[in-house]
């Protein structure tokens, strides 16, 4: 009992600031309700927030670790109030009686089964701004993408239509942010609607990369890149003259290795890869593009992530020539991407199997462009039999990896997938053996894929 009342007292203190937070709050509406109430009344300044000087838990150090301004802070606590005290908004939700709805100062969006009130950035600019225009005005910079809360990932404005104005857009908190203000730790965020990217991870290691010697030698310059960058750019004050970061193109066939290389490179050197899913960062809408690039750049940049744009030339293609609304809407997202790119402190890697489909405005800003070839005979032998080395996976006599070498050009990924065709065919007999008849027939359907057929 003495042990689990030890593990829960870090929980109990984090709680006992953020409800001290969210009594501050209160206070501060309380405020704000009187003077809105009594407009001929003296102006007076919103309640101070409590010290956070000696305060344990994570929310008090992510305030001092941002070094958030009384403002900011009350921009958490409110976006924080509707996940641990959703009572205290009640009052935003007082009908006006001369027009039957809610105050339009207080700003606030209905949920679909959240029954209370749920704050916007208007919200917020109601509390520490009243009428005060000047002051209203002051305080937008709150809510900007660079701001520390945004770039960390924790607060998230959401405009639900682009042509209302900014203010309108709902304050809430990411899952991660959320995550890390009541728990402590920084979960790895998930892919969804606040971040357009997923963890890229593999079990292999560096020794099971197969690639050509040209190819190794670009890929390890980039691993000197991600070992002495700062040594380069802080102590040797090349920061003068280089732009930031490093920015690879990997252009090859499918599955040549250049997914496998990103996993690797991270593995390797210790940093998180995140695979840029390109329908999550595209929108319809002009000028959500640059704000989902933004919100990804920032939150890299702030914890040293290797970005892996896949399939680069969907957002990247060919710029257009065409006057209309949406081509010039696309090339300037490809702008904004190229601007944001070039000031990228950390690993950029785009890939494409496509790579006269690019524009050409990318290939001068690449430190490298690595070309991933089809392996040659003796690489797609080690592929062969690396990829059928399991303890557990039982070959045929007749299985004869050095004829598939030299008589089936293929990549390593399709070779992966004649391996998961081969041992299942394999399973469903007794016993499992892999027989050379079960790999062709994996061959076959890999070349049929690619309009090709298996000869004799």
């Amino acid at each position: 009992m003495v042990a689990a009342t030890r593990a829960d007292e870090p929980l109990a203190a984090n709680a006992r600031v953020i409800e001290a937070e969210m009594a501050w709050l209160e206070s501060v509406m309380a405020a704000r309700f009187a003077a809105y109430a009594d407009k001929a009344g003296p102006v007076t300044e919103p309640p101070s927030p409590p010290s956070l000087a000696r305060a344990r838990g994570p929310y008090a150090a992510l305030v001092r670790d941002l070094a958030l301004s009384p403002p900011a802070r009350l921009v958490l606590a409110l976006a924080l109030a509707p996940y641990v005290a959703p009572e205290r908004l009640d009052p935003f939700m007082i009908v006006n009686s001369a027009t039957g709805r809610r105050f339009t100062e207080f700003g606030g969006v209905t949920g679909q089964s959240h029954a209370g009130f749920l704050p916007t950035a208007e919200t917020a600019v109601f509390l520490l701004s009243g009428s005060d225009r000047a002051r209203r005005i002051a305080m937008e910079p709150l809510f900007a993408p660079d701001h520390g809360l945004a770039r960390r990932g924790i607060l998230v404005t959401e405009r639900r239509h682009p042509e209302e104005p900014p203010l309108a857009a709902a304050l809430r908190l990411s899952a991660a942010g959320l995550h890390q203000l009541l728990r402590g730790d920084a979960p790895a965020p998930a892919a969804g609607a606040d971040f357009p990217a997923s963890l890229l991870t593999t079990p292999l290691d560096w020794q099971d990369l197969v690639l050509d010697a040209a190819t190794m030698r670009q890929v390890e310059m980039i691993g000197l890149w991600l070992s002495h960058g700062r040594t380069l750019m802080q102590d040797w004050g090349l920061a003068r003259r280089l732009k930031p970061g490093y920015r690879c193109l990997f252009h090859g066939e499918p599955g040549t290795g250049k997914t496998l290389t990103a996993s690797l490179l991270g593995k390797r050197f210790a940093r998180p890869v995140y695979r840029i899913d390109i329908s999550r960062v595209v929108s319809k809408w002009i000028g959500e593009t640059e704000k989902n690039l933004a919100t990804l750049f920032d939150q890299a940049e702030d914890r040293d992530w290797i970005l892996f744009f896949d399939e680069a030339d969907a957002l990247f293609g060919k710029r257009s020539e065409s006057g209309s609304a949406n081509d010039r809407a696309a090339n300037q997202q490809i702008a904004y991407l190229l601007q944001r790119l070039e000031t990228y402190s950390g690993l950029a890697i785009l890939a494409t199997n496509q790579h006269r489909h690019l524009d050409e405005a990318f290939a001068r800003r690449f430190q490298a462009s690595v070309r991933f070839p089809m392996p040659d005979a003796a690489e797609r032998l080690r592929l062969w039999q690396d990829s059928f080395a399991g303890k557990a996976i039982r070959l045929a006599p007749d299985v004869d990896f050095q004829a598939l070498a030299d008589g089936h050009e293929l990549a390593g990924g399709a070779i992966i997938n004649v391996l998961r065709h081969a041992c299942l065919l394999a399973l469903a007999r007794s016993p499992p053996v892999v027989r050379a008849s079960d790999v062709l027939d994996g061959v076959r359907r890999e070349l049929q894929k690619e309009g090709r057929y298996l000869t004799k």
